[in-house]
């Protein structure tokens, strides 16, 4: 009994501790993107058609693709570094439109799943699972592509160590096509505050307590999503960071890494720009 009492005054003790509002980008568990069930969880995820959790639907892909190819953002022949690149999923579309791409992310499962689909296509496509912060391309590529809010989840430091990266793999003039956030998205997606049991799940195949919650940071302009998972292993937490981003804010950070915006969209398949849309679609060329 002592013992077990022991064991649960530990257990209350690390829950109160990560249950506190942590500080500003404080990270979570180092392997998230590489966990061998969470990777695997993410990857059907981005497969699934039927919703945007981990990759936009497919009728949303096909959009993106095609509006950057109609507006002559992205031509064919050009050579293409799609950092975040997943499965592939706007990789092979352009592929198919005749563009030379790379592709790069850090889940080695997502990436293998892409080199196999693309073998089977026969597609060219040349994939790398690596950091993004490991790359080193200098004047490189014609266009760079970081879709579906990427961008948002660095603290300021990384951030701008990326976009110098990016800035260094483009010739002069060339592109670097993104999108982000906003505080209206924020408003909409609120902020999880909520409690479940699993006989198994994303988070861990075996039986699970996980307790979600929502962190505010105003003043920075960021929230937090954090998953706290009790399981056998013992207690997790598992961090999704997110920095929201205006018209004006994001110029400004392209501005001081060395870019200038030439077209701005509320999101990438060119719907007209508000200042209340909930995305922000961004071509910024290299100065």
């Amino acid at each position: 009994m002592d013992y077990l009492n022991s064991k649960m005054n530990h257990l209350m003790d690390r829950l109160a501790e990560l249950t506190v509002k942590p500080r500003l980008f404080e990270p979570g568990e180092p392997l998230f993107w590489n966990d061998p069930h969470i990777s695997k969880g993410m990857l059907k995820a981005h497969l699934d058609p039927t919703h945007d959790a981990a990759s936009r639907r497919p009728e949303v892909i096909d959009l993106t693709v095609k509006h950057l190819l109609d507006s002559g953002v992205l031509k064919p022949g050009m050579t293409l570094l799609d950092l975040g690149c997943g499965p592939g999923l706007y990789a092979e579309r352009f592929c198919k439109a005749g563009i030379h791409v790379t592709g790069i992310d850090i889940s080695e499962r997502s990436v293998q799943y892409a080199k196999k689909r693309a073998s089977g296509l026969g597609l060219d496509i040349e994939y790398r699972c690596m950091d993004f912060f490991d790359m080193d391309y200098t004047e490189a590529f014609d266009a760079v592509v970081q879709i579906y809010g990427e961008l948002c989840v660095f603290p300021d430091s990384k951030r701008d160590e990326l976009l110098a990266l990016t800035h260094k793999a483009l010739k002069p003039g060339d592109a670097f096509v993104f999108d982000v956030t906003t505080g209206t998205h924020r408003m909409k997606a609120g902020l999880k505050n909520r409690w479940y049991f699993s006989q198994g799940g994303f988070w861990y195949p075996g039986r699970h307590l996980v307790l979600e919650q929502g962190f505010d940071y105003p003043e920075e302009g960021v929230w937090l999503n954090q998953y706290i998972v009790i399981c056998n292993e013992g207690v997790k937490v598992y961090r999704n960071w997110f920095r929201d981003y205006s018209r004006d804010s994001v110029s400004k950070v392209l501005s001081d890494a060395g870019f200038s915006i030439k077209h701005v969209w509320n999101d990438l398949t060119g719907a007209e720009f508000s200042e209340d849309g909930d995305w922000i679609g961004i071509v910024a060329v290299k100065e």
